[in-house]
């Protein structure tokens, strides 16, 4: 798993490193079992404090996204996580949320951004298929 964190969002890293894991195992990237990588490892690559991970850990775990197994390490939760497709909708409504009060600060009007949207979900949709 990579993890892309960006220091000027406003967003806390921690919260940062929650979706991403989330977003991942709710596409299926992460699978139930898979390990995630060592706090220290992690924290290095990512140039951040070790609490930070952890923290992210932690709330990962409460959330019951990941376990963790003393010894081992954090894997990705059984089957039954907590991210079904009512989950999954919910983080995508969020991101959606914020392009959409984007949007509004930019003057560009629901017709625009419907096409806007619709033409980014293609292109998308073009280079995966291009990728296979």
């Amino acid at each position: 798993m990579r993890f892309e964190l960006n220091f000027r969002s406003g967003k806390p890293v921690y919260l940062q490193v929650v979706d991403q894991v989330k977003a991942a195992v709710a596409s299926g990237a992460a699978k139930p079992g898979d390990a995630l990588p060592s706090i220290r490892p992690l924290a290095e690559e990512l140039r951040v404090n070790r609490n930070t991970v952890a923290k992210a850990y932690s709330e990962l775990e409460h959330q019951g996204v990941i376990t963790t197994e003393a010894g081992r390490g954090c894997f990705i939760s059984a089957a039954d996580s907590p991210l079904n497709k009512d989950a999954r909708l919910q983080l995508v409504t969020e991101e959606m949320d914020q392009a959409v009060v984007q949007a509004h600060h930019l003057q560009i009007d629901r017709d625009e951004f419907v096409r806007l949207a619709e033409a980014r979900f293609d292109a998308f949709a073009l280079r995966r298929t291009a990728m296979r």
